[in-house]
């Protein structure tokens, strides 16, 4: 079991460092695409590995990437909110352990998701359909167009659009915080209370159902957030496991 600290920071070490890392690569991102012209996103954001623009190192580099300024205080604000009473509880090695772990069951959970959805556009499609989608679809989408066949289009948008964003290691943390701190109430809006458990719980069903739903007009990835939870959950039980507490 590890010992909580005496001191409680209001900004531990990996918090500090992980908001300043993604605060960095936002700012690169943007400076790079208005003074250069260069799409950050495109490089580091996370592809199918069916795709001609997929890199192993966009497993990690997509969670610092984020698309927009509300995407990323949103995500970085959530990651103070829940992850500062973690560290402080785990210490920085767990922290960070955790947070990489989610974070990467994020990934594989939604790319699998996403492997599956565009197999079965696949089976739908003849073998020239598939190799127009392979040799051009990315063309077309860096030009604001797709196919006016349906199931190449989405096809094409599984295969080469990229995913960006710290949120399946944001709702990591998020279940951690609720599985450690059950019964502390947040205030949805500043102003009505609600229990961490229950908080999370619905916030879980709700990510469920948005992502069997799989609303085509949405950019958000819902697995994504669902994969985050479950790796985060499998890895707290484990450690209950193996030190009898979830710390």
């Amino acid at each position: 079991m590890q010992q909580s600290p005496l001191q409680f920071r209001l900004l531990p070490e990996v918090i500090k460092n992980l908001l300043i890392i993604n605060g960095l690569f936002f700012l690169a991102s943007v400076v790079l695409s208005n003074v250069f012209g260069t799409n950050l996103i495109e490089l580091l954001g996370v592809y199918l590995p069916p795709s001609e623009h997929f890199r192993p190192y966009q497993l990690v580099t997509h969670m610092f990437m984020h698309g927009n300024m509300g995407h990323i205080f949103f995500n970085m604000f959530a990651l103070w909110m829940f992850g500062n009473a973690l560290e402080n509880v785990w210490g920085p090695k767990r922290f960070l352990i955790y947070y990489f772990v989610t974070g990467l069951g994020a990934a594989f959970l939604h790319l699998g998701i996403q492997y599956w959805e565009y197999s079965s556009l696949v089976g739908q499609l003849s073998e020239v359909e598939i190799n127009t989608v392979l040799r051009e679809g990315s063309v077309l989408l860096e030009k604001g167009m797709n196919y006016s066949n349906p199931i190449m289009g989405q096809a094409n948008a599984l295969l080469n659009s990229p995913t960006v964003g710290a949120s399946g290691a944001v709702f990591g943390v998020l279940l951690a915080f609720g599985m450690l701190f059950p019964n502390q109430y947040i205030y949805i809006y500043f102003v009505l209370p609600v229990k961490v458990k229950y908080f999370v719980a619905i916030y879980g069903a709700l990510e469920l159902y948005n992502g069997i739903a799989n609303d085509p007009a949405s950019n958000v990835a819902h697995f994504a957030h669902l994969g985050g939870m479950l790796f985060g959950f499998l890895l707290l039980r484990y450690w209950k496991k193996n030190t009898g507490t979830f710390y």
